[in-house]
């Protein structure tokens, strides 16, 4: 057990947790803060029979994955602001061709170049909304270097689960701070569904069940066409109405139908909590101490923490809020998240920001100021 004990930085978690997972690709552009990622894969992945390539950018890396996961391998780059700006494109390839992957975004302060070496949380809305068209997208943010291993597992199973890209949103705190780690072997594995049909029968865009279609792999007996097109079942390029509004409602339902699989939150203190924080990555940590604080205090708060960004987790905030008096969310950036709380809250309590885009992490003390401004 011991040798599975390790005192870890937050990207080298999501190396360790990716390779876990079974990843054996990684294509990547250095990038602060997130190059000790593509540093640790380019020793490590060969070093298990995989795959590093230093590409020429992001966009190029993210295509690349594509094409690898199509090959059959679990795919994996990481980046931070102007490379996920760049790689919005090729997300929409993946998501249209429905290649499973991992896209990590090692956040930092922006906009442009920025603060390229400061911490910030301001990509949420991007990672939803990057690239055009309308989607649904999946999106994982750690707080911990623990989460960093077990949500990049999670990431890999979901990407695999759903065969869809999966956006792993860290930020330059969670990415850089050392942390015990347990590198747990006792979290289930997911590997994609492979087709039961005689390969002139396969369809590559046939759902099952659960509205995921089976991926078989270039190079196999399944030969198969992916497009980016507008396509029906076949793959080849279709541009009916109908079939247009199947196939983009389809990639909608296929994560949302399993939304409360895919959503996964943690909570501390929110029994009896009148007051409750909602935060996520960095920023958590700080909100997570704030709450303790107030609890010696005699103040009722508890933290609702968000694992998974999106899909947003309603339910779970709208049940909290029917029994708190107010809402904070303290974020490094100047107001994201607090849209989706306000959203589900519905103006039934009050919701109130703690706001910080400096380039530092809002610290416990803020949160207690604004919550005392406002009891």
């Amino acid at each position: 057990m011991h040798d599975r004990i390790k005192f870890l930085q937050g990207n080298e978690a999501c190396v360790e947790g990716a390779l876990t997972a079974g990843a054996s690709f990684y294509a990547g552009y250095p990038i602060t803060p997130s190059s000790e990622i593509a540093e640790l894969a380019s020793i490590r992945l060969p070093a298990v029979g995989g795959v590093f390539i230093q590409m020429e950018d992001e966009i190029a890396s993210m295509a690349a994955l594509v094409g690898a996961s199509m090959a059959g391998a679990k795919a994996f780059t990481a980046t931070s602001g102007p490379g996920f700006s760049l790689m919005q494109e090729n997300i929409g390839l993946a998501i249209m061709t429905e290649a499973p992957c991992v896209i990590i975004n090692v956040q930092r302060s922006g906009p442009s170049t920025g603060l390229a070496t400061k911490p910030a949380q301001a990509d949420v809305m991007q990672a939803r909304w990057g690239t055009h068209g309308d989607h649904a997208i999946i999106v994982l943010s750690p707080a911990s270097v623990q989460e960093c291993y077990e949500l990049m597992i999670q990431a890999f199973n979901f990407a695999e689960e759903f065969r869809t890209p999966v956006i792993f949103l860290s930020d330059e705190i969670v990415g850089h701070m050392r942390e015990k780690v347990i590198l747990r072997d006792d979290i289930p594995i997911v590997n994609r569904k492979f087709p039961k049909v005689d390969p002139p029968e396969y369809r590559p865009y046939q759902p099952g069940e659960d509205g995921v279609p089976p991926l078989a792999y270039f190079g196999s007996d399944y030969i198969f066409h992916a497009s980016s097109s507008m396509h029906d079942e076949t793959g080849y390029p279709n541009n009916v109405p109908d079939n247009a509004e199947k196939v983009i409602k389809r990639l909608y339902k296929k994560i949302y139908d399993h939304r409360d699989e895919i959503i996964i939150t943690k909570e501390y203190e929110t029994e009896d909590a009148e007051i409750i924080l909602v935060s996520f990555g960095a920023s958590a940590r700080s909100a997570r101490e704030a709450v303790y604080i107030l609890r010696e205090s005699g103040y009722k708060a508890g933290l609702l923490q968000l694992n998974t960004l999106w899909p947003f987790p309603d339910e779970k905030v709208r049940q909290l809020a029917d029994r708190a008096k107010f809402m904070v969310v303290p974020e490094m950036n100047l107001g994201q998240i607090i849209s989706e709380v306000k959203r589900v809250v519905e103006a039934r309590i009050p919701v109130y920001g703690v706001n910080k885009v400096n380039g530092e992490i809002i610290t416990p003390y803020e949160i207690l100021g604004k919550i005392k401004e406002v009891f």
